[in-house]
Formats: C-alpha cells, structure tokens, sequence
C-alpha cells in the first residue's frame, strides 16, 4: 500500500534522512522516497497507516505534515 504526504520545512538532504529515518520506524512501513523539491513524501507499507502516527514521525524529525 503506499500513501503520499506533504512535508513542508524540508530544505537539505540531512532533512530528508531525518524524515525518512522517522517514517521508517512506523510498524509496517518498507519503504519512504522523498522528494526535497516538491515536499512529497511517499510511503509504502503493508498497512494502511494511521494519519496521526505519520504527523507525530514528522514531528519528531522537526517538520510539519501539511497534506
């Protein structure tokens, strides 16, 4: 299953590893490509994912999920 976010504040590649390091940690997730131009943030996982849980990832790298 993949789902697409946007991630606003991302401005570099160590922020782009630090979101993709968060995400990563959500059970079931295999799979985060971000593109730092767009903000675009997809993710693949075996499971649909909770909303919130992806907000508090982000969160925790230092950005804001905006869609």
């Amino acid at each position: 299953m993949q789902s697409t976010y946007t991630v606003a504040g991302m401005t570099c590649q160590h922020c782009v590893a630090s979101v993709t390091e968060e995400l990563t940690e959500i059970a079931g997730v295999t799979e985060v490509v971000v593109d730092l131009g767009t903000g675009r943030v997809d993710v693949t996982s075996d499971a649909p994912l909770d909303r919130a849980a992806v907000a508090a990832a982000v969160e925790e790298a230092g950005y804001e999920l905006t869609s």
